[in-house]
């Protein structure tokens, strides 16, 4: 399935980096994702999977381990080759011949970082640098410590750094390259809280500036936060769209009444009121099923006014995408039993 989208940007606004950034080309999408399959032997990891990135784009991946989310990273960072299908990364054709041109273009930020421990961090990204063999090495390094704010930690070996400022560390080397596209790959993994809030704001920071970002996650209220659109994977891609449209698509929309006390007779007072389907009972009130909240709510407070109930509260059921992705996921459950 494909989806564009709403709000695709032709190119990226302030760079992470004074300048450096690369244009990005008039038109295109950062990813453009056709049907692209990977198969180790007779083991699928996902399949039939379309999609499109606009430049400038948080584009979060979501699903159960195993769902195929960092195989999909590694196809489209040219690490892993796909079994069918096609792909444009940053607006270059993914196919054997093109993997230096699309590496120079990309960063992958993996879930383990994989930095020297015994180097510093000044080191590490010298080391990194290097390998990319880009110019201006300094400056490059000096910019991306700024973005992670880890100015006044270049001189400490990172064996020395906590978990979260090696994520920190590590975002710095995917910037040093000034990525089209940045590929993060359960940036969160095995943080604390306090760790995962502060990668959370440079996640933020980077989307802000115009960064386009694949972010892969199984944390939801991580995606809900940073994502403007998500796609959730079980091997298969499920849906995708803006968390709103999920919700939407999965979910009636309902209001929760609070009242002090039951309604002698409920049905005679809820039945009929325009843009109200159905109504059932809760420990504190009613749920409602309506067709448009902002219709029915001034019709279900006047019929409750005018029933003499003593009204807490009227207000819109709000699914999360948590409730979005269990659905789904449930789904996929049942039909494989079946």
């Amino acid at each position: 399935m494909t989806s564009k989208p709403a709000n695709q940007a032709t190119s990226r606004a302030e760079p992470i980096t004074d300048g450096l950034a690369l244009e990005s080309p008039k038109g295109e999408s950062a990813l453009v994702v056709e049907h692209l399959t990977k198969r180790f032997g007779e083991r699928v990891a996902f399949d039939d999977v379309s999609f499109e990135v606009g430049y400038g784009e948080v584009f979060g991946f979501l699903g159960p381990n195993g769902a195929g989310k960092t195989t999909t990273v590694r196809t489209l960072g040219t690490l892993l080759e796909p079994t069918s299908g096609s792909a444009t990364v940053a607006g270059i054709e993914l196919c054997p011949e093109n993997g230096p041109a699309i590496r120079s273009r990309i960063s992958i930020m993996p879930e383990s970082p994989g930095l020297y421990l015994r180097l510093t961090v000044l080191e590490n990204l010298e080391c990194f640098a290097g390998l990319y063999e880009l110019n201006n090495v300094r400056w490059r390094i000096e910019r991306a410590l700024r973005a992670v704010n880890l100015e006044d930690r270049a001189n400490d070996q990172c064996g020395s750094l906590s978990k979260g400022l090696r994520q920190r560390v590590a975002l710095a080397r995917a910037l040093l390259n000034d990525p089209s596209v940045l590929f993060l790959d359960e940036p969160t993994s095995g943080l604390d809280p306090v760790a995962s809030r502060e990668v959370h704001g440079l996640i933020a920071s980077l989307r802000e500036r115009g960064v386009t970002i694949f972010l892969t996650t199984h944390r939801l209220e991580e995606a809900e936060r940073l994502c403007h659109r998500v796609a959730i994977l079980n091997t298969t891609l499920r849906l995708i769209g803006r968390p709103d449209e999920l919700r939407d698509q999965l979910f009636s929309r309902s209001l929760d009444v609070r009242i002090r006390m039951p309604l002698e007779e409920p049905n005679a007072v809820l039945r009929g009121l325009p843009g109200v389907e159905g109504w059932r009972q809760t420990p504190s009130g009613y749920t409602l099923a309506v067709t448009d909240p902002e219709i029915a709510a001034p019709q279900v407070a006047r019929a409750l006014v005018g029933a003499g109930a003593e009204i807490l509260s009227i207000a819109e059921s709000r699914h999360s995408l948590e409730d979005v992705y269990l659905e789904l996921i449930d789904e996929d459950v049942e039909a494989r039993r079946r």
